[in-house]
């Protein structure tokens, strides 16, 4: 281990998860991702040996190989032979990984992380709400209908009409019958529902203009109107992390 290395290694102080031995390979993942994705230990170096990590995390070289295995699965090091285990650039990290995507939202960054997850939302769920407006059958659109009125009298509710909000979208990607494009988008969806920089504000003012979305989506749908179904929802989508969204301005990977 370089002196450089060692230097940043003790100046960084020991978690408190090192005190706990209860699952410490996989405190030390998530450890090792938090340091990977803040450039502690930049693409294309090496982390440090195992001798020094289980040094600084009070760990055996059981629980540092493990953890290893785990960075390796998600994409973020290579082990190469002779030269260690490298760091990956981050076009190599596997994004729909929850450590990953939850550590990347948390830098300064993320809230372009957030605007490609939100486009990848958008992309999906279009898509679903056109196969929807041709296939629903009548129960679901009632379903749909219901839901939209609902949503009406939760307005001064938010947390209520969140569950409602997320009822609906759901039920649209049910109905679309695409189940790898439902995975997906509630993969990400399950990962950042806590996360304040994707909820941003919540307020009555706010329920409102989205259920205005969900009636336009739904009154496409039961109308059988395909394209109609799919703008609505793309547009729906974009305008209503438009009025969450917080930092720059700017927000060209939404634009279309």
């Amino acid at each position: 281990m370089s002196a450089s290395q060692e230097a940043l290694l003790n100046a960084t102080p020991s978690p408190a998860w090192t005190k706990r031995p209860a699952n410490l390979a996989r405190a030390l993942t998530g450890e090792l991702v938090d340091r990977i994705v803040r450039g502690v230990h930049p693409p294309g170096t090496p982390l440090p040996p195992e001798p020094a990590l289980c040094e600084t995390f009070s760990v055996s070289r059981t629980v540092v190989r493990e953890a290893v295995k785990v960075l390796q699965e998600k994409g973020l090091v290579q082990v190469r032979q002779g030269s260690g285990t490298i760091v990956t650039p981050p076009t190599e990290w596997n994004m729909l990984d929850e450590l990953v995507l939850n550590a990347t939202i948390a830098q300064d960054d993320g809230i372009v992380v957030l605007d490609d997850l939100v486009v990848t939302r958008r992309l999906l769920e279009s898509d679903m709400a056109h196969v929807a407006a041709r296939v629903a059958t009548e129960e679901t659109v009632e379903r749909l209908h219901a839901l939209v009125d609902r949503m009406d009298e939760l307005v001064a509710d938010p947390a209520a009409y969140a569950d409602y909000d997320r009822a609906f979208h759901d039920t649209i990607m049910q109905a679309s019958g695409n189940r790898i494009a439902r995975a997906v988008v509630r993969s990400l969806e399950s990962q950042v529902i806590n996360t304040a920089r994707y909820m941003g504000r919540t307020e009555r003012s706010l329920c409102v203009a989205s259920n205005l979305g969900h009636r336009r989506i739904f009154e496409r749908i039961a109308g059988r109107d395909p394209s109609g179904a799919s703008e609505a929802m793309f547009t729906h989508i974009t305008e209503a992390w438009l009025v969450r969204r917080t930092g720059s301005s700017e927000a060209p990977r939404l634009q279309r």
